[in-house]
């Protein structure tokens, strides 16, 4: 068979336009198939773990709402702030941490178990084999590139799939149920995963940089933000941004660990660190603003504590699985990090738990489930998107009174609603691009697109701000997430970039 054969699974019909791939077995997108239930199964921890923080949120911003109506405007600023600097380093830091996690992972795992098979594992790290093989760094370079070695294509040649269920199975090299096979080996001894010690430094270095930045730069950023220095705002919303500002780095750290464990596949533990720390914020959120009577400052003290139980939880946990002390400096990656991190500057951590699957497919050579574990996602996360819609309209409308009883936010929060609402589905799936985007290692598309996307959505912003007020504003921010979904939806509905096997060419 030819190396274009091979890369078309046996049994599935190639589409004539790649288009076509995102409607593929829409009457089965929640079919508890073996690909479905690993997408729950890291799925629904994540989601859990995502909703734990806007919950804690909530709970917070009604504690605060009690305080007054400066006072919620300003911590309403300041957390906009934090935000946006979030944007800048935490988004693509666990975005990136996953993807690369997960492809390090896979291909240690496929040399170990073509090792066993052969019956020299103990030789094969040091002799000639070794010396024969590609080395991971690059193979994790050609990854990103969309290219194959010739190693991969040892590793697997052909896809075997049967077209009727699209169910994602590997070759003989590789499958799932080698992957469970060795777990048991790899749980005795921890992993060495380059990627996830350089994601450690890499998040405590711009932990402590966002926190310098963030304290010096309180008043000037509150300003630009239109605190103005005679503002009653501005004194609780300084104390808020700076005492926040000094959780940055356990922030960092606690959502680069989370990457990696999600790159692991395992969003169990994220949730159980989450779920604990939230809950320490919801008790110590009302002894520290009330009882203390210390206000916005307790509000903040008070998350601060909780992200910093949730990096020492998760740091316990990740240094039983993984050894985090290189053999030496050259194992790091930062420029492998520092290339990548500003691609996915505006994605969302909610958006990258199947982004370890896709990535894993990716490694293994297994573009029949790549493509559909992406479809598989989009057409959840637009059916879930739909539903959320329902829900979050439904809840501001009659829940608005729980985060004030002042009519002038009561009205805004009843103008915004249609657009909140409308536009959970957009979302949804821009987001969940997000993942397909980081699983494939299309670092460079991700950057190039939200470039173009931020140069057509920019003047929109402006243009409707000052014509519509409070609704251009919402009108822009739909345009914005309505342009991002249609990034995502050209990359791979036109069979470009590491997607351009769904129009039959070879990535060689």
């Amino acid at each position: 068979m030819s190396e274009e054969g091979a890369l078309q699974p046996v049994g599935l019909r190639k589409p004539k336009i790649p288009l076509s791939c995102f409607f593929r077995d829409a009457r089965r997108v929640f079919k508890k198939d073996e690909l479905g239930s690993e997408i729950i199964r890291i799925a629904l921890p994540a989601a859990m773990a995502l909703a734990a923080d806007p919950v804690a949120s909530l709970i917070d911003t009604a504690f605060i709402g009690r305080l007054g109506p400066v006072e919620i405007a300003a911590v309403g600023v300041a957390i906009a702030i934090i935000n946006q600097a979030s944007k800048v380093t935490i988004f693509p830091l666990v975005s990136i941490t996953t993807s690369f996690v997960a492809e390090e992972e896979t291909l240690q795992r496929n040399r170990k178990v073509e090792a066993e098979k052969a019956g020299d594992l103990n030789e094969d790290a040091e002799s000639g084999k070794a010396k024969e093989s590609v080395p991971d760094d690059e193979m994790l370079e050609n990854l990103e590139k969309g290219s194959a070695t010739n190693n991969e294509k040892n590793i697997e040649k052909k896809d075997s799939v049967p077209g009727d269920d699209c169910k994602a199975t590997t070759s003989k090299s590789t499958t799932l149920t080698d992957t469970k096979s060795v777990e048991p080996k790899r749980n005795k001894e921890r992993l060495h995963i380059p990627s996830a010690s350089t994601a450690l430094i890499v998040g405590g270095i711009l932990g402590l940089v966002q926190t310098i930045f963030l304290v010096f730069g309180a008043k000037p950023l509150l300003n630009i933000m239109g605190v103005k220095s005679d503002s009653a705002m501005l004194t609780p919303a300084r104390k808020y941004l700076t005492l926040r500002a000094l959780g940055s780095p356990a922030v960092l750290l606690s959502l680069a660990m989370q990457g990696v464990f999600r790159g692991f596949k395992d969003t169990r533990t994220p949730l159980y660190a989450t779920v604990i720390g939230d809950l320490t914020n919801i008790v110590l959120d009302p002894i520290f603003i009330f009882v203390f009577k210390w206000g916005v400052s307790g509000a903040a003290i008070a998350h601060v504590l909780s992200q910093y139980l949730i990096s020492v939880i998760l740091l316990w946990k990740l240094m039983r699985k993984v050894n985090l002390l290189p053999p030496s400096v050259k194992d790091l990656q930062f420029s492998r990090f520092l290339k990548n991190v500003l691609g996915p500057i505006d994605a969302f951590p909610g958006d990258i738990h199947h982004a370890a699957i896709i990535a894993c497919a990716f490694a293994e050579k297994n573009y029949q489930k790549a493509t559909t574990a992406a479809t598989r996602v989009l057409q959840m996360s637009f059916i879930l998107g739909l539903g959320l819609a329902v829900f979050v309209g439904l809840g501001l409308h009659f829940g608005g009174v729980i985060f004030s009883k002042d009519p002038d936010v009561l009205h805004i929060i009843a103008i915004g609603i249609p657009f909140v609402a409308a536009t959970q589905p957009i979302n949804s799936i821009a987001f969940v691009f997000d993942g397909v985007n980081f699983g494939a290692s299309d670092f460079a598309y991700s950057s190039y697109s939200m470039v173009l996307v931020a140069i057509a959505s920019i003047p929109a912003i402006f243009v409707l701000s000052k014509t519509g007020g409070f609704v251009g504003i919402w009108v822009a921010l739909t345009i914005f997430m309505g342009l991002r979904t249609f990034a995502g939806v050209w990359r791979m509905g036109t069979g470009t970039g590491p997607w351009r096997f769904l129009r039959g060419r070879s990535l060689t």
